[in-house]
């Protein structure tokens, strides 16, 4: 089996670009990815894509060969791969597989998402779908208020309240001020976050992530090529893992858990031959707040009810012995849904090269793991990086 390399990386801003299209959204990325890897372009013989919601925002689908050919690459088979906000974190699992399959030495993964010109109502009606359209959408279901059902319940079995809630919000703004890809580059107080607009009981605006636009890519490798080729390309894909759960709330054996993220973790620990003890940084689902407690209890950072004060603590901060979404997470990096996956693969490998300005903060990493989810949660996709130093 061979083994896979992160070549190079891309990401675009992540914010309101609602001018811009997918395509050329992706392009940018795509094409910092490949001169990242010093690859030549005609050595790609793949894309995967990732991406959510095209046909509602763009009336666009097939957009596997859209994007290859905004890249130079329309002779290349090209997939596009669509599992709500994971669909980038699954396009890069099986661009993985395919390298180390054996049936391809270079392929370029990423995702994109456009969501902006949507308008607010818009973009919470067309991410609404990635829930039980018959027992959730028609009820009026949408993703504050899911990921508020969610709080509750886990208030209810485990304790904490908003404040624990707001104390993650203020890690990951102020993870993203250093970040120039970050759509929110600014600090927030507690008080600002408790304060704020209630959007779904216990969820107020500074519990949710932004409507993002953005896209991110990863050029991959094969080690042989690696080596014939003279890559750079210290950062080994070491480990990947994929878990699923019902889709709809009320079929889950809890709403305290998520036992998606526990399945794929589990896989990817097994793959990458670790415990979770050897992770030295985490890129984690944030899209709510309680999203990043499920995460990292559910990764075995945590037991079950322990997570709600880790980021009150000091626990998951920048200097905190587990430090969690450097880049400032999806809650104040952003979240352009289709691009998010691989978006946490770009700014985890740049976090273990040291090329992150949030370097500084684990300078003796060698281990990062991402975390990317679906809905909520019923997918779930783990990746381990190792860097060689």
């Amino acid at each position: 089996m061979q083994t896979v390399r992160i070549a190079g990386v891309g990401l675009t801003h992540f914010g309101v670009h609602p001018e811009r299209t997918g395509r050329d959204l992706f392009a940018e990325a795509a094409l910092e990815a490949i001169t990242d890897a010093s690859v030549p372009r005609d050595d790609v013989e793949w894309v995967h894509y990732g991406n959510f919601m095209a046909e509602l925002a763009e009336h666009q689908g097939h957009q596997g060969p859209l994007m290859a050919e905004s890249v130079g690459l329309a002779d290349r088979p090209a997939t596009r791969h669509e599992n709500a906000c994971t669909s980038s974190g699954a396009a890069f699992r099986e661009a993985v597989e395919t390298i180390r399959a054996g049936s391809a030495d270079v392929v370029l993964v990423g995702g994109a998402e456009r969501m902006n010109n949507l308008g607010t109502a818009g973009a919470t009606e067309a991410l609404a779908i990635a829930a039980d359209e018959l027992f959730e959408v028609r009820a009026g279901v949408t993703f504050p208020g899911a990921y508020a059902l969610m709080a509750r319940a886990y208030f209810a079995e485990h304790g904490g309240d908003r404040a624990d809630l707001a104390h993650v919000a203020v890690k990951n703004h102020a993870n993203a001020t250093v970040n120039e890809y970050a759509q929110f580059q600014r600090e927030i107080s507690v008080e600002e976050a408790l304060d704020a607009p209630m959007i779904a009981d216990p969820i107020g605006m500074y519990d949710a992530c932004p409507i993002t636009d953005g896209a991110s890519a990863v050029v991959l490798t094969s080690e042989s090529y690696a080596r014939e080729h003279d890559v750079d390309a210290p950062v080994v894909v070491a480990g990947s893992g994929q878990g699923g759960d019902a889709l709809a709330l009320q079929d889950r054996a809890s709403l305290a858990s998520t036992p998606a993220t526990e399945r794929a973790a589990e896989t990817a620990y097994d793959d990458a031959n670790i415990t979770v003890d050897d992770v030295d940084l985490t890129e984690v689902h944030d899209c709510f707040t309680i999203a990043e407690v499920l995460a990292i209890e559910a990764l075995g950072f945590y037991d079950e009810g322990e997570g709600i004060g880790a980021a009150r603590e000091e626990e998951t901060t920048r200097d905190g012995p587990r430090p969690v979404n450097l880049s400032g997470g999806l809650k104040a990096k952003g979240h352009p849904v289709g691009a998010t996956g691989t978006g946490q693969l770009v700014e985890a490998t740049r976090l273990l090269r040291g090329d992150h300005p949030n370097s500084d903060a684990v300078p003796d990493a060698t281990t990062a793991l991402t975390h990317n989810a679906g809905g909520t949660v019923a997918s779930a996709v783990v990746h381990i990086l190792e860097v060689e130093r």
